[in-house]
């Protein structure tokens, strides 16, 4: 099969599921003085937002937009700051397909490829993870506006929602919506984490997290320094080597590398799946255990990187000072003191609403987990204590009366949902569980928010459908 005919069969297989229907859109239009109003807005055209403007298609919801503040085709990680050759999750995971086998990527790879070469991949590479997601963006002509920012979510009363928006794509500076997605990524709920020592004590010019645009033409022949031993650390140990910088050090602050990956346990016990269904201390608990181990590099990442001869790794290694001088940046260890050219940071992010400049006028209403359950001292967490408190289909949930019409109607399809969402929305393993809860339970908000109408115009429906003449028997 070509990837002509796929699109074809794409089209065909959602015919048979009235996709797209031929009815209309259920949803009663809303007006405003100010302009059209979106019955629900997407923030981030990455897999979660796409996915989800393909599962309110599904559900006849179409006056929707997709806004992402990049150009088009760069959305998400895959082929700027992510830079592991391939992905993590296994290749067979179904994923953003919602069910439809035409459109997974395996069906999309052995049509370019054939049988034969989706049996011999390995993993899949993250470049053509990125090109899927642009065809799967094309063949469902999902409604996408580029380089268009959200700077403010301003509730403005009547269930509606005023964004500012920003950007080369934006037409005007505001958008309306009844419901907000925000489907922001892995750093939509609070921003990645640099800590203050390396940030007060060191020039910007020597050093990046890895979440970051790096140069790496400009480090050729250069020694790195790298904190941190989760998988972005390795990812970006390799890339660095690969791209002819002459040493990587991984500092590491356990005494061993991490083994066990929990997302492989996860994928198969039924626990994403069914995760909701699990009380607060079960929740708190679980995602304590996952931040105890994080995630490992895989295994072909660590080769690939330990196979270069610049290539060290520093186990029970924390970085205790970090300071400047004529040479680089100089890197001070409970066992030896390095000196560097550049440094890499790959200390993960920081879940917190009140970073998020979007949220600025709302942070204020949203539960925190920390309000809601307080842990054992002995297994506090404060990260995860900082997390929102989501219902179970990822609405925020208000801590007051006045915060409950500043929440209504958003989503934080993002990250921040790890908590109280499991593995989900920022996940391929979680995805296609998420998605079909956050669809269904937007669905169930507009109905609701129009459930007047709707059986106003359903009671007084008076549309002939019968024409038959039936005979009447004569005596």
């Amino acid at each position: 099969m070509s990837l002509e005919a796929l699109n074809e069969q794409v089209k065909k297989d959602l015919s048979y599921i009235a996709h797209p229907v031929s009815t209309v859109d259920w949803v009663e239009p809303t007006s405003h003085p100010d302009g059209h109003v979106y019955d629900v807005v997407v923030i981030g055209g990455g897999q979660s937002g796409l996915s989800t403007a393909f599962g309110l298609k599904r559900e006849r919801i179409t006056n929707i937009t997709v806004l992402d503040e990049n150009p088009a085709g760069i959305e998400g990680p895959w082929i700027t700051y992510a830079r592991m050759v391939t992905l993590r999750t296994p290749k067979h995971l179904p994923s953003i397909d919602l069910g439809i086998p035409s459109l997974t990527f395996q069906t999309w790879w052995i049509a370019q490829h054939g049988q034969e070469a989706w049996d011999q991949l390995d993993k899949i590479p993250r470049d053509e993870w990125m090109n899927y997601l642009k065809w799967y963006r094309e063949v469902l002509e999902l409604p996408v506006q580029n380089e268009v920012k959200v700077d403010l979510i301003e509730p403005i009363g009547n269930g509606l929602h005023r964004l500012a928006i920003s950007g080369n794509g934006a037409k005007s500076n505001f958008l309306l919506a009844r419901k907000v997605v925000l489907a922001t990524g892995i750093q939509g709920g609070g921003e990645w984490h640099i800590p203050d020592f390396i940030k007060n004590n060191l020039p910007k010019s020597l050093y990046a997290h890895t979440s970051e645009a790096i140069d790496f033409d400009t480090l050729k022949g250069k020694r790195i320094g790298i904190l941190g031993g989760g998988a972005s650390a390795f990812d970006n140990a390799n890339f660095a080597l690969s791209s002819g910088v002459k040493e990587v050090h991984t500092f590491i602050r356990r005494k061993e590398m991490v083994r066990v990956n929990p997302m492989r346990i996860l994928e198969q016990s039924g626990i994403i799946e069914r995760y909701h269904s699990l009380n607060d201390e079960e929740k708190y608990t679980a995602m304590l255990h996952f931040f105890k181990f994080n995630q490992p590099p895989t295994n072909d990442t660590f080769n690939r990187a330990n196979a270069w001869e610049g290539f060290h790794v520093h186990l029970d290694s924390p970085w205790l000072a970090v300071n400047s001088s004529e040479e680089g940046a100089v890197v001070r260890t409970p066992h030896d003191t390095f000196t560097f050219d550049y440094l890499i940071i790959s200390t993960g992010l920081i879940t917190d609403p009140t970073l998020r400049p979007e949220l600025k006028q709302i942070e204020q209403f949203i539960t925190r987990w920390g309000d809601v359950y307080k842990a054992n001292p002995d297994i506090a967490n404060p990260v995860i204590d900082a997390h929102p408190y989501l219902s179970k289909s990822f609405a925020f949930v208000p801590n007051s009366e006045e915060g409950k019409a500043a929440l209504y109607g958003l989503f934080a399809f993002n990250y921040s949902a790890l908590i109280s969402c499991g593995v989900s929305a920022s996940a391929l393993s979680g995805i296609r569980y998420a998605v079909p809860k956050l669809v269904t339970a937007i669905a169930d908000e507009l109905f609701l928010d129009d459930k007047a109408t709707i059986l106003k115009n359903y009671f007084e429906y008076n549309v002939i459908e019968f024409t038959g003449n039936p005979k009447i028997p004569t005596k």
